[in-house]
């Protein structure tokens, strides 16, 4: 998993450049990415700097915290393989 999903959403993410360098269209792509609102929200902690703005940035991260506790509460409630 690290390999196929980690690796390019990292690379996506904007860990390593900023945003704004991208073309539109992976620009555009990346704002898809969970972990551009993350390093963005870290940038800016740290340097004072944001390739998205910092509401944006919380409102995103709640939605995607919110979506994925609820996957995995369904997930769990379900017990698929988990009860005998």
């Amino acid at each position: 998993i690290p390999t196929f999903v980690l690796t390019p959403l990292t690379y996506l993410g904007g860990v390593f450049y900023s945003l704004t360098l991208l073309p539109p269209f992976w620009q555009g792509l990346s704002h898809l990415n969970p972990i551009v609102y993350m390093i963005s929200g870290f940038r800016f902690g740290f340097l004072g700097i944001n390739d998205v703005p910092l509401a944006t940035t919380f409102a995103v991260l709640v939605v995607f915290i919110v979506a994925f506790y609820l996957l995995c509460w369904s997930l769990i409630q379900r017990g698929r393989g988990l009860r005998s």
